[in-house]
């Protein structure tokens, strides 16, 4: 699985290159098949898919059949005491999870192995930012760094919402990457509560099969 290069200790992930054949049982519960009764044949293949990995991936962590319905805010609504993050773009599908006793927040994100247009690139990049990508883009030309930027900072956005103060933006938070080790680190850049971790999370990418992958976590407080 693409998923597994990465996640953090203590979570586990399931993923999808691709739907099953429409004719196949989807495997939804009735509340998350509510969710799509009028959906487009596009949004219902996503969720469907995602949906059936997050089934999978709590199966592995040992709960039973358990439904994940969209909640309040759209973002997956997880049994008790389980943190998790689903994720897809074109082709590919996935869901982490972990206990959260063992890792209280996890995000994960992906994306087409593909740059982003330049306007987009100058719209969620800090000056910081845009000039790591361009000594990125000359050292390893083979990464859409900005893509895997943005993919990044939607990663760390999936983790950080149940404590952020205010919807997080783009230039909310800073990446920076070191290629080498297929890692990342990512600094808030707003005001955070003082109950909570410092706000630098740590992060992993992974490129491969056409997709970008990242995930990150906040650290449990010291």
């Amino acid at each position: 699985m693409l998923i597994e290069h990465v996640l953090p200790p203590h979570a586990v992930g399931e993923d999808a290159l691709g739907d099953p054949p429409a004719t196949a049982p989807n495997g939804l519960f009735p509340i998350e098949e509510r969710e799509i009764a009028h959906a487009g044949e596009k949004r219902r293949r996503e969720f469907t898919t995602a949906r059936q990995c997050a089934h999978r991936a709590l199966t592995r962590l040992g709960l039973p059949p358990t439904p994940v319905p969209p909640g309040p805010t759209g973002a997956p609504a997880w049994p008790p005491g389980i943190t998790g993050s689903i994720t897809h773009c074109d082709g590919y599908r996935a869901a982490a999870v972990a206990h959260s006793a063992d890792l209280p927040h996890l995000g994960i994100d992906a994306q087409p192995h593909a740059p982003l247009p330049a306007a987009v690139r100058a719209g969620i990049t800090t000056p910081t930012e845009r000039t790591h990508l361009q000594d990125l883009d000359t050292t390893h030309p083979d990464i859409p760094w900005d893509r895997l930027l943005f993919s990044a900072k939607e990663s760390v956005y999936k983790t950080c919402a149940p404590l952020a103060p205010r919807p997080l933006q783009f230039d909310d938070a800073e990446i920076t990457f070191t290629p080498t080790t297929g890692t990342f680190i990512a600094r808030l850049l707003l005001p955070w509560p003082a109950d909570v971790p410092a706000p630098v999370l740590p992060g992993r990418w992974h490129a491969s099969h056409g997709i970008l992958l990242t995930a990150t976590t906040l650290p449990r407080p010291a």
